[in-house]
């Protein structure tokens, strides 16, 4: 009997990166040339407004096992890379990002990974070429809070990023989430499975500039702790009893201060502060409670995750 040899499925989500799409079909194909299975390389346009498009074509249109994936505007990194999961035929499939800072020839370590029984290959970050400080810095306080603060069932490693491979089992676990707001390698470290690491240094961007700017980033990460942490809200809960225990103690220190030491202090500046220091409290935590009625306001609308413009070679 004739086995039928397992394929292999290669995702890599674009925004804007007309100049390093063939870069990186070339050194991927490379890569998976030297491994014995099928092969697919999707690229998922997410809303491009340069020349994307056209390169993706060029390259289906030569290649059949280049496959395309058109949104009909940008919908996120995010919601590109859950596409690509969905559309996704092979045995293993692996993330990797258009800007070649994930070099493409460890793919070949996770792909040894996941031959040796590990279902999740996560590619770990050592260090990052030209990081600015901001973001380095960012980096570190978010890893270090989510390990603090996020789910037990969602260990995040630090370091870890949207670079891994991923067996069909976990793919086809992975699409049955159906959150709009998302963390695409946070539901895929909550799901578990066998997990392995692979450790590399980024590369520098080639060409163009990041998608993921500073208040991007900021968002993402806010999404990631209020999907997968409580935290937020038990501290509107924690300054509540707090204030009111201080409120306690200060009206016992008023009280004494007029009635027993005839102290003739400016209560009514006082009284203004502490007023504009609860009500700053109060529209803090009316912040995080809008943040989660807002995220459940979103799943509760059910729109589609994406809109597919056009599929090519599929």
């Amino acid at each position: 009997m004739t086995m039928t040899p397992k394929k292999l499925s290669v995702i890599i989500p674009v925004f804007n990166e007309e100049k390093n799409i063939p870069r990186v079909y070339a050194r991927v194909l490379a890569v998976l040339g030297k491994l014995p299975y099928e092969k697919e390389i999707i690229f998922i346009d997410d809303g491009s407004t340069d020349g994307s498009v056209r390169e993706i074509g060029a390259l289906a249109q030569k290649d059949s096992r280049v496959k395309s994936v058109e949104f009909s505007r940008n919908f996120g990194k995010e919601i590109a890379t859950t596409a690509g999961i969905h559309n996704a035929s092979g045995d293993a499939i692996v993330l990797i990002d258009a800007d070649l800072q994930h070099p493409p020839e460890i793919i070949s370590e996770f792909v040894n990974e996941w031959e040796k029984g590990a279902e999740v290959v996560i590619g770990v970050r050592k260090k990052n070429k030209n990081e600015g400080a901001v973001k380095k810095i960012g980096s570190v306080l978010f890893y270090a809070l989510m390990k603090r603060i996020g789910d037990k069932e969602t260990p995040i490693t630090p370091g870890s990023t949207d670079f891994r491979l991923i067996d069909r089992k976990v793919a086809e676990e992975f699409k049955r989430f159906t959150e709009h707001d998302r963390m695409t390698r946070g539901l895929l470290d909550w799901l578990g499975f066998r997990r392995a690491f692979v450790f590399f240094d980024a590369d520098e961007r080639t060409e163009g500039k990041a998608g993921y700017g500073t208040t991007k980033l900021f968002h993402l990460a806010f999404s990631a702790i209020r999907s997968h942490s409580l935290f937020p809200l038990r501290v509107a809960s924690w300054l509540g009893g707090i204030i009111s225990l201080v409120s306690v103690g200060l009206a016992c220190y008023v009280f004494a201060a007029i009635y027993f030491y005839h102290d003739t202090f400016d209560s009514a500046a006082m009284l203004a502060v502490m007023i504009m220091f609860l009500v700053g409290i109060v529209l803090v935590c009316l912040g995080f409670m809008a943040s989660y009625i807002g995220a459940i306001l979103k799943e509760g609308q059910n729109r589609p995750m994406y809109v597919i413009r056009e599929r090519k070679n599929f």
